[in-house]
């Protein structure tokens, strides 16, 4: 009170000598008029200036107290709340731990409520968090379930329901607008090490810090078709893909940074089909492709940067079928393409920058058979071809530029056949090793833009 108070008539003296020295200046005044005597009636005026300046000093002084009691009133209510909430809060967690999976459901239903009506930001994290932790609990998926134990089947089941219901509480709540009262679109949630076996976070939106960092999805269907990541960071790393469908169909990376680092694509199918990569930054460093399908068929990489750099593709399929690359930055540096399938058959590639700079093809089959080279740049200069099989057959090089300087031509399959080059930049200056079949022979004129090795 002893600081607001001097500070309250300090801002009040300010902005009357403000207000009066604009009146000053608006009229015009130069000088004031000198009364070496004042009658009775100036006198008064005086007087009754002195009692409004006393009267406006206290006015000062009430407004100040009856903000301070305002506030005091306002603690007062908000400790009531936060006492009320922690009453229900306590309640709810305890229906938690019940045995019986219908009253587990009731305390999974009373904690999003509560979360809803939490007098603070930090008391509906912690409602959240609570939710995230019950996913974390110890779960046996329906694959490792005993043959035959119909119990464990029966308990598995109710389970099951408990976490779906929590799983779809979230997804409801992040469809919400960022602006809507009841949103979590912005809040933390901690999904480490989780097993899921199903859940939909369709047309989720992601603005914050979401962690998916070791978790096991082995079974079901796991949709976050339409999801939309605009900021924060969302963490896959070290995820394991082992099992069901994992679909981010549709989905749209816009801002902030999402991460399947370290992630392990052993099974299942993970789809990426008709994805709109237009900012942001999108990590696959150093993922295992080891089994299963990765679709990314018809995605859009149009900017912002994936990073599939030091990623393992050993066996299991990676579609790329159809994708477009018209901006941003794709890259699969130092990556090793070992076993399976990257499937890149009519790609486009007209903007942006894709990168296989020191990329190993030694195994598996990565066909870019009908794709379009018509701008931007691809980049293989010092790949390394050793084994496996590259396909540029049919492929159309009209515009851009695709770089193989100094690549390394060793073994395997590479094979231009019936490739057009008809515009941009096809260099494979420096390059070692056997030409590949369908590349324009040096003992006639090269289509404008090629150029060939000088042992080519």
């Amino acid at each position: 009170m002893w600081v607001v108070l001097p500070l309250a008539f300090i801002a009040a003296l300010t902005v009357a000598g403000g207000v009066f020295y604009a009146g000053w200046d608006l009229l015009g005044v130069r000088e004031l008029k000198a009364e070496p005597r004042i009658d009775s009636k100036t006198l008064f005026d005086l007087v009754k200036l002195s009692f409004g300046v006393v009267a406006g000093a206290g006015g000062l002084v009430a407004l100040v107290v009856a903000y301070r009691r305002q506030r005091v009133d306002e603690d007062g209510a908000l400790r009531d709340a936060t006492r009320l909430h922690s009453e229900r809060f306590t309640v709810a967690v305890s229906q938690l731990g019940d045995a019986s999976a219908a009253v587990r459901l009731g305390g999974v239903h009373s904690l999003a409520h509560l979360a809803d009506d939490a007098p603070t930001r930090a008391l509906r994290q912690t409602c959240i968090d609570v939710l995230c932790a019950y996913l974390r609990l110890p779960y046996t998926a329906k694959s490792d379930l005993p043959p035959g134990d119909t119990a464990a089947r029966h308990e598995y089941l109710a389970l099951r329901q408990v976490r779906h219901t929590v799983i779809r509480l979230i997804r409801d709540h992040l469809r919400l607008d960022l602006e809507h009262a009841h949103s979590w679109c912005d809040y933390s949630f901690d999904f480490t090490s989780v097993v899921f076996d199903g859940g939909d976070f369709t047309g989720a939106h992601f603005h914050g810090t979401v962690s998916f960092d070791g978790a096991r999805f082995s079974g079901g269907t796991v949709s976050f078709g339409n999801a939309e990541f605009s900021g924060g960071t969302v963490s896959f790393g070290n995820a394991e893909f082992s099992g069901g469908t994992v679909s981010f169909d549709g989905a749209r990376f816009s801002s902030g940074t999402v991460s399947f680092s370290i992630a392990q694509f052993s099974g299942g199918t993970v789809s990426f089909r008709n994805a709109q990569f237009n900012g942001g930054t999108v990590f696959f460093h150093s993922a295992q492709f080891n089994g299963g399908t990765v679709d990314f068929a018809y995605a859009r990489f149009s900017g912002g940067t994936v990073f599939l750099g030091n990623a393992q593709f050993s066996s299991g399929t990676v579609s790329f079928d159809g994708a477009q690359f018209s901006g941003g930055t794709v890259s699969f540096s130092i990556a090793q393409f070992s076993g399976g399938t990257v499937d890149f058959r009519i790609a486009r590639f007209s903007g942006g920058t894709v990168f296989f700079g020191g990329a190993q093809f030694s195994g598996g089959t990565v066909p870019f058979d009908g794709a379009q080279f018509s701008g931007g740049t691809v980049d293989f200069r010092i790949a390394r071809f050793s084994g496996g099989t590259v396909f540029f057959r049919n492929a159309q090089f009209s515009g851009g530029t695709a770089l193989f300087g100094n690549a390394e031509f060793i073994s395997g399959t590479v094979d231009f056949d019936s490739a057009e080059f008809n515009g941009g930049t096809v260099d494979f200056a420096g390059v070692s090793g056997v030409a590949p079949p369908g590349l324009p022979s040096s003992g006639g004129p090269l289509p404008a833009g090629v150029t060939l090795a000088d042992a080519w």
